[in-house]
């Protein structure tokens, strides 16, 4: 009689603990599913990485679950035009103190003019006046240097690295004008990086560095639609805030993407390039494959059934 309770034991135990490993088995499954996505997103982004002749940085974050993506997120990258979101910033967030108006007139001075992207350089005859919003509007969606430089003797440089270091950013730094080429060669170039450039626009989206109303106002003119890299890999109904950059060797793009339901920030940056043109292209990529996961993600149920509106 005991050897027949000792096995009816024996025989209890295993299933219990067959049981137990199913459900433990089921468990795990449901979590992977994601992780092999995950795992896909990645291996799809390496691969246009490996094909890039040059040095590329990615920070990625899902605003709605926190899920991270990154590559050399903590290396400094030359910024180009895209240093341009923190001046931005800095302007706002000044209008937000009361120590500037963005109502207030700045007069275009001839010696102030500098060449490259954007118009003032060839406006102003005889004269010209522009409120700060203004210049903002033409520094962000024209990326005009002229109305840049008017804007970092405005809020001031220091300033700006004032403020990125009260918020941890310490390697985000404006050293120089635009088309100061002096500056360049002697190595005060601006720059930031991809894990810094996140969370200041993560920051920024949600209200923690700036109130409304310049938290939307702010938002709103960097989702004036734009030639970019990013805009060029999302689909054309998606609202995208953000602001590309370009010099010789280096292409860059940060931003917001609006997907419903499933905002993101991305921060895809290159340097090193062999192929200037090859840049924007491979950002656009990455950034077509990231909104690719975060849709199927966004339309699917736990178990990744998708429901058809149709």
């Amino acid at each position: 009689m005991r050897k027949w309770g000792e096995f009816a034991v024996f025989v209890t135990a295993i299933l219990i603990g067959t049981t137990l490993g199913a459900a433990l088995c089921s468990s795990a499954w449901a979590v992977d599913k994601k992780q092999a996505l995950d795992e896909k997103l990645m291996a799809g982004i390496r691969t246009i990485e490996a094909g890039l002749d040059g040095v590329l940085g990615l920070a990625v974050k899902d605003l709605k679950t926190g899920k991270t993506f990154f590559i050399n997120e903590n290396e400094v990258f030359p910024q180009a035009s895209s240093i341009k979101i923190a001046l931005l910033f800095e302007v706002f967030k000044q209008a937000e103190e009361g120590k500037l108006r963005l109502d207030e007139f700045v007069d275009l001075e001839p010696g102030k003019k500098v060449a490259g992207s954007g118009v003032l350089f060839y406006m102003g005859k005889p004269r010209l006046s522009l409120s700060i919003h203004d210049l903002c509007v033409l520094m962000i969606v024209l990326s005009d240097n002229t109305a840049t430089n008017l804007l970092i003797e405005k809020a001031g440089m220091e300033a700006v690295n004032r403020r990125m270091d009260a918020y941890g950013l310490t390697k985000t730094r404006l050293r120089r004008k635009m088309m100061d080429l002096t500056a360049a060669a002697e190595g005060r170039e601006n720059v930031s990086t991809p894990a810094e450039m996140m969370a200041l626009l993560e920051k920024i989206q949600g209200g923690q560095v700036l109130e409304e109303p310049y938290r939307g106002k702010l938002i709103d003119l960097l989702a004036i639609p734009k030639e970019s890299p990013l805009h060029a890999g999302v689909p054309e109904d998606v609202i995208v805030a953000e602001k590309p950059g370009e010099l010789e060797a280096v292409r860059c793009d940060s931003g917001i993407v609006y997907l419903k339901d499933r905002p993101f920030v991305i921060c895809v940056m290159t340097t090193y390039l062999k192929n200037d043109a090859a840049g924007n292209p491979a950002i656009a990529a990455i950034a077509k494959l990231v909104i690719e996961h975060f849709s199927r993600l966004q339309r699917s149920s736990e178990y990744g059934r998708v429901v058809s509106e149709k």
